[in-house]
């Protein structure tokens, strides 16, 4: 058996992995355990109870959460020059089109989130290998295929995110920084799960929410009572 580190040990006398914790007292629990020099990211982890093999099963969407997720996000547009203006205004971090396309086409990737406008897509598809495999391709339903692009912008600079359930049935995102108030956390936390729950697929059957677990970068999970948590 490995022999637990000195952190993990303060770790464990803090909360007992066995227990379930509301979200309240795991969004306190997670900042407790945290012990990294850096500003690590509290993520939660969400376990559905649907066959993302089935198109009529998956679940995807996107929300604003109600504190961001503490990070400043880099943000590219794609589009024709009459809308360059509009998305420079609202914070957009890169503007453009062919010679950024010719850059991601040669290997860059070093931005967080592409909005387009639907009349520049039919060159942005052909980027689908390289930005599919990141999570970084526009998609109309993330709300990044868009005419509103200074909307667009300003959703994702003020902590809009997208998730999606993966091959496993779960979904991965994060719902801030450890240096969030516990209150913070929660909040989001909170707003994330709310809003996967109106997303519940009419095909799913059985338990939707199968388990929710919370945790920053470095920290072992901690798992939630579903039972506390509004509507669940």
């Amino acid at each position: 058996m490995a022999k637990l580190t000195k952190k993990k040990k303060e770790a464990l006398s803090k909360y007992d992995p066995s227990q379930q914790y509301s979200l309240a007292e795991a969004s306190s629990i997670v900042k407790d355990i945290t012990t990294t020099k850096f500003d690590a990211s509290i993520d939660l982890d969400i376990r559905l109870g649907v066959d993302p093999r089935k198109a009529d099963q998956m679940v995807r969407g996107v929300v604003a959460l109600p504190h961001g997720i503490g990070k400043e996000v880099k943000v590219l547009v794609l589009c024709s020059p009459d809308k360059e203006e509009e998305a420079k205004e609202a914070g957009a971090d890169f503007v453009g089109l062919d010679e950024y396309i010719a850059k991601i086409e040669g290997g860059w990737t070093d931005i967080d989130v592409i909005i387009t406008t639907p009349n520049v897509m039919a060159k942005v598809g052909r980027l689908g290998r390289v930005l599919g495999p990141r999570g970084l391709m526009p998609n109309p339903k993330s709300g990044t295929v868009t005419l509103d692009v200074g909307k667009a912008v300003n959703e994702v600079k003020a902590g809009k995110i997208d998730f999606k359930v993966d091959k496993f049935g779960i979904i991965h995102a994060s719902v801030g920084k450890a240096s969030f108030s516990a209150e913070k956390i929660m909040e989001n936390a909170e707003e994330l799960i709310q809003t996967i729950s109106k997303l519940k697929p009419t095909a799913a059957k059985g338990t939707y929410f199968k388990s929710i677990h919370m945790s920053s970068t470095m920290s072992s999970g901690i798992v939630i009572d579903k039972s506390s948590i509004q509507g669940l």
